[in-house]
């Protein structure tokens, strides 16, 4: 199975945002073949939610799981801890009232 680079991802997330009328941009600009993601979810009222794609090992598959929810800056702080780690990570920071991400649709989960 061919696997989509980390860009063109990024890129169909963004449109499939906008096509929703859901502003959205990047915060971070990972490594263009193989970045991690992690999607930041603030719905403007100071609160937050940092979404990190984990693989299964002994099922296969790939799904968003919560990184850190809470306060807004305790959501940056934990998005920077994993930027320190990993400097081609990249982040996508969506901002709903309504608390939209797309993530589970058809495609990007």
């Amino acid at each position: 199975m061919t696997r989509l680079t980390a860009e063109f991802w990024v890129q169909a997330y963004l449109a499939r945002l906008r096509f929703q009328e859901i502003p959205a941009f990047v915060v971070a600009h990972g490594d263009d073949t193989a970045g991690a993601v992690l999607v930041k979810l603030n719905t403007l009222d100071g609160q937050a939610v940092a979404y990190q794609r984990e693989y299964n090992l002994m099922t296969g598959e790939r799904a968003w799981s919560e990184l850190a929810s809470g306060a807004e800056m305790d959501v940056d702080a934990a998005i920077a801890r994993q930027r320190g780690f990993d400097p081609d990570l990249w982040v996508i920071e969506v901002e709903d009232r309504q608390g939209r991400h797309l993530l589970r649709d058809e495609g990007l989960e």
